[in-house]
């Protein structure tokens, strides 16, 4: 049952992969909360549309902008290759995560392994899980309690909004008719440059889109809390954070320390990757991580 070089396979292809298309760093973290969040880190995210498992949980809109898919499947071969039907896809999307989180300048997890594969999809309740983009922080907040992650384990989690990029669909709510009042006046304007029109669609294709750290937009760090003070807070749910009574001094707290930052967001993506794991005799350990094994 054992793969001795495991991870050392999974990190050489993520740094791989990061070397080709740094993008795939930021969706490999993204990848593991849409799997973690909903029932358990059980990479049911990546079953593709079959009668067993019905409709792909990648179809919800909360899936919406998710990408690189593909390149999990190049993982899970080369793990394949070292350890034939050994390492569950469910630890493949940890491992990548933490490393992922390495590659982007965040701080080492120490993840632990042994979890096993659902044979089943969760895209019904996929809306009851993840939370949206403008959510209010009690929505936020409750739906990380439900997996063990506190108050300021949520904070430091929103973090990994210091990396990656927004399309213009979950933006222009706070730009049109009028920029919204928590917006810093010239970060609206920016916005507006790059969000023209308040009608942009919920299209993948569609290329229009803001970075959301304009400052560091390649580091997992503690400029995004910075920015949030400023009024550059990306989303209505990142900007709440500076607001709310419950939030707002680990805000302050992450903007003025980026290495407590980094020590609070590891300890929470630990947790966020051990929310209910299957072991034992429960789940697989898939072949081809789109597809159930066939019995």
């Amino acid at each position: 049952e054992r793969c001795p070089r495991a991870e050392e396979v999974v990190r050489e292809e993520v740094r791989r992969l990061y070397e080709e298309h740094g993008n795939t760093a930021v969706s490999w973290l993204r990848a593991l909360f849409h799997d973690c969040m909903v029932y358990s880190c059980d990479a049911s995210l990546l079953l593709h549309t079959t009668t067993t498992t019905g409709v792909s949980e990648q179809s919800s809109h909360r899936s919406f902008g998710m990408r690189n898919f593909k390149y999990i499947t190049a993982i899970k071969a080369a793990v394949e290759r070292e350890c034939p039907a050994t390492v569950s896809c469910a630890d493949i999307l940890a491992l990548a995560a933490r490393d992922g989180v390495a590659m982007l300048g965040g701080p080492s997890v120490a993840m632990r392994t042994g979890r096993r594969d659902s044979r089943e999809s969760y895209y019904g309740v996929v809306e009851q899980y993840i939370p949206n983009h403008n959510d209010s922080v009690s929505t936020v907040l409750s739906r990380f309690a439900a997996i063990g992650v506190d108050t300021e384990g949520a904070v430091a989690l929103l973090g990994a909004h210091s990396v990656g990029r927004v399309h213009c669909f979950n933006l222009v709510g706070r730009l049109y008719p009028q920029v919204d009042g928590s917006m810093e006046a010239a970060y609206g304007e920016y916005l507006r440059g790059r969000c023209p029109t308040a009608a942009a669609t919920e299209d993948t294709r569609e290329v229009v889109y803001a970075r959301n750290d304009r400052v560091t937009p390649m580091l997992i760090d503690n400029m995004y809390y910075r920015n949030l003070l400023a009024g550059r807070g990306l989303l209505l749910v990142d900007q709440q954070l500076a607001s709310d009574a419950r939030t707002a001094p680990y805000v302050r707290r992450m903007a003025a320390d980026n290495d407590y930052f980094h020590q609070r967001f590891a300890a929470a993506l630990l947790t966020m990757s051990e929310n209910a794991p299957l072991t034992g005799a429960q789940g697989e350990v898939r072949k081809d991580c789109r597809f159930v094994n066939s019995s």
